[in-house]
């Protein structure tokens, strides 16, 4: 028997009216990007627009709520983009969409700021329960930043994650912890690294009481970053059931997988928009597929960030993953 919980990787699109007022407040240029230090007329859009955002969830009916991370211009590199100890260089391309973002370049040591527990503490006044953290997993982040100042990936790697482990320490208190690791399919890390990338997930998932949900996306894993991720001391693994459904059912097939999942299962990339009754669907596919395991909780998700959508067609997927059905599903 299996619970359902809806929720969304976070990372959502900006409200119209906000476009419009941190386009005039910020400028277009490299330099006129979130630094950690924005003014109060700015400050004060991106409250408002988080209020939005997370009454937009509760309104769907989504049973986690995330804090939107609509501050984060450098998508999953923002928590490092905004550090003292970091200096934003070059426009690169993200992954290989069509979304751009600072090069983030270390040049110190990485202690935790407090960047992100902050925009959670703001969250968590307007979240009635079910508040959910998300956080870039320490290898996509270490992945997407270059180190000038640790000078060994395997001690940037730790770096990284340490630094992430100080981060969620400050968190308030969360029900959920999304790590988002799309570089583990990407750029998969290879012999001995993905151990190292298992531990380095160790070390952040450990710093919480949080249930913690590793989603990796676009793919599948390789099947020894598979087995090694599911070394690490998460609750629930994520698979991409737009991307590769099919890989990713014969990695749970062959491997096995952790007593609680996340689905993407909501395309967070096209402006389709699927049923409550698809993404049940899907979740019952999912299940039938690998029979000898039995979850005890599915977290019916998207399967990237969402911040690619129109508002509209963004609100309306909320709706819908609010919309599936609670009670429990059997294999």
């Amino acid at each position: 028997m299996t619970r359902v919980v809806s929720t969304t990787p976070g990372l959502y699109p900006l409200p119209d009216w906000a476009k419009d007022d941190l386009s005039d407040l910020k400028g277009h240029q490299k330099e006129n990007l979130v630094d950690g230090d924005e003014d109060p007329a700015t400050r004060d859009a991106y409250e408002r627009a988080r209020a939005e955002v997370i009454e937009r969830q509760q309104a769907a009916g989504l049973d986690r709520v995330v804090e939107g991370q609509l501050r984060w211009d450098d998508m999953l590199a923002h928590p490092l983009a905004v550090h003292d100890s970091v200096e934003t260089r070059g426009i690169v391309r993200y992954y290989d969409n069509n979304n751009f973002y600072r090069e983030p370049v270390v040049t110190g040591d990485l202690d935790a700021d407090g960047d992100v527990a902050a925009e959670l503490e703001a969250a968590a006044n307007l979240v009635d329960e079910g508040l959910q953290a998300v956080l870039p997993g320490p290898y996509s982040l270490a992945d997407l930043t270059t180190d000038e100042h640790y000078g060994d990936e395997a001690a940037f790697l730790d770096a990284v994650a340490e630094f992430l482990a100080g981060e969620v320490a400050a968190f308030p208190d969360v029900e959920t912890l999304f790590l988002l690791e799309p570089s583990l399919v990407e750029n998969a890390p290879g012999d001995g690294t993905d151990e190292r990338a298992s531990e380095a997930i160790d070390a952040v998932a450990t710093a919480t009481d949080a249930d913690v949900v590793l989603q990796p996306y676009w793919g599948a894993l390789e099947e020894k970053v598979h087995a090694h991720v599911l070394d690490a001391d998460v609750d629930a693994l994520g698979y991409d059931l737009v991307s590769d459904p099919d890989a990713n059912v014969y990695n749970v097939q062959e491997y096995g997988t952790k007593a609680d999942v996340a689905l993407g299962l909501v395309d967070g990339q096209n402006t389709l928009v699927e049923s409550a009754e698809t993404i049940t669907e899907r979740i019952d596919w999912f299940t039938e597929q690998v029979p000898a395991q039995d979850f005890e909780t599915v977290y019916a998700t998207a399967n990237t960030e969402l911040f690619y959508l129109p508002v509209n067609k963004f609100e309306a997927k909320l709706d819908a993953l609010g919309a599936v059905e609670r009670t429990e599903v059997t294999a």
